[in-house]
């Protein structure tokens, strides 16, 4: 099977470094790439977001199967495109992506399904949207309703603090037309978790949950970000809640995208609070999570290429993934100033150092190429990804291998997967 990759981040890194191991997969393409990807796949110079240059390339490479990583080229319709052109896509279409390309959207998927979530407003007046924060005590969350690179979401506990984050984006614009409109929820109190489903349409298989660390800072501190490292399994989520989250989160969710006409192909993942009563829906994504995925990827012991590839032809029937018993855990190494501002084009030293196996690998997402050497070109530059027979074993190993590599102004989280070895009495 010819595949097709779109993206350049570590999600897609993952990806192919997972596809080019399947017997399935006689070659692999990703588009645009980066110096990591290189290794396994060929890369084609035609940007995640060219949804017509992704189409004429699947079309002259004769691809079995397109791949998409990010959401803005779904939100672009590539899906569509693709299907228009005869070209199975891992992915949903323009319509189904609105479970993340509309927060506003997605809630009302929620409201209409049943799905458990936190009480909300959509507001497009500050002042309505300030009377909801109000009332609430000022313990919401205050959300961008569009794209916002996974940026546009602020939690407050203060009223002052919720109307300052109203101002921001609705008379401010500080996402642009992804914050002319915003979704308020009140707070929920747990711990977070993610679980993604592979979807056919109709049917689903979960991935093997994980737990990302959106906060910048040590200690769950400072602003939001993508995500600066993730680890899986977590302790957060049990069989038992794993099932609750098959039948009345993705199940309902997949059930009433299908009954309003948008039926859902490709990766639908679920940021959940764990509360006191039970999982609760924070937001929905069209997509596999950043860096989520890394650690879901590198405890995957199946062979993903067939899974997608049934998923995007609309039949899972009999498709099973198994997962390794031991934990994997990803550490994000971003550049100076993110995730605001970022310097890029630094040259990043160590990398010949790191001893990659299938225990431990580097995944590349803001890199590139510079007169023969690998430097910096995004916020998050690399996923130092790392698995052990537990989780603090896989820490250990992650954290030897980022001390080798070094580039000016990086900076990482030093207490990734601290809820799960806080449970388990292990260091932090």
């Amino acid at each position: 099977m010819k595949v097709l990759v779109v993206g350049g981040g570590g999600r897609e890194h993952a990806l192919c470094w997972k596809i080019a191991r399947s017997p399935s997969c006689t070659e692999l393409i990703c588009a645009p790439g980066n110096p990591g990807i290189a290794k396994v796949a060929r890369l084609a110079p035609v940007q995640a977001e060219d949804v017509d240059g992704l189409v004429r390339l699947a079309r002259e490479e004769k691809v079995d199967l397109v791949v998409v990583g990010p959401e803005k080229p779904l939100s672009l319709g590539l899906a569509d495109a693709l299907a228009a052109a005869g070209i199975a896509c891992f992915g949903p279409s323009r319509a189904a992506a609105e479970m993340e390309s509309s927060k506003a959207f997605a809630k009302g998927v929620m409201e209409r399904a049943g799905i458990p979530t936190a009480a909300f407003g959509v507001f497009e007046d500050p002042a309505a949207a300030k009377e909801f924060a109000r009332r609430h005590g000022g313990r919401v969350a205050v959300k961008a309703d569009g794209l916002a690179a996974g940026k546009g979401v602020v939690v407050t506990d203060t009223v002052a603090d919720a109307e300052a984050a109203i101002d921001e984006m609705l008379v401010g614009k500080a996402f642009g037309a992804a914050g002319a409109r915003v979704v308020i929820e009140e707070k929920l109190e747990g711990e977070e978790a993610s679980v993604i489903a592979l979807v056919d349409g109709e049917r689903f298989v979960l991935l093997a949950p994980a737990q990302d660390h959106k906060r910048v800072g040590e200690g769950d501190t400072g602003p939001n970000t993508g995500g600066m490292g993730a680890y899986s399994p977590t302790p957060a989520v049990g069989e038992a809640d794993l099932r609750v989250v098959a039948d009345k989160v993705i199940g309902p969710a997949v059930r009433q995208l299908a009954k309003e006409g948008r039926p859902f192909r490709g990766a639908l993942y679920a940021g959940l609070m764990m509360t006191a009563q039970g999982p609760k829906v924070i937001e929905f994504n069209a997509r596999l999570g950043d860096p989520e995925t890394q650690p879901i990827l590198a405890r995957l012991e199946s062979d993903l290429l067939p899974a997608l590839h049934a998923a995007a032809k609309g039949d899972l029937r009999g498709v099973e993934l198994a997962f390794s018993e031991k934990a994997a855990i990803t550490v994000v190494l971003a550049a100076e100033g993110y995730p605001g501002k970022v310097r890029t084009g630094d040259p990043i030293a160590g990398l010949d150092q790191v001893q990659e196996d299938d225990d431990l690998i580097v995944f590349h997402a803001g890199t590139a190429l510079r007169d023969g050497r690998v430097v910096t070109s995004g916020g998050r530059v690399l996923g130092v990804t790392a698995r052990g027979a537990t989780v603090e074993e896989a820490r250990e190993r992650a954290y030897r291998a980022c001390e080798t590599i070094h580039f000016a102004g990086m900076h990482y989280r030093r207490d990734i997967a601290h809820r799960a070895l806080a449970r388990s009495g292990g260091s932090k």
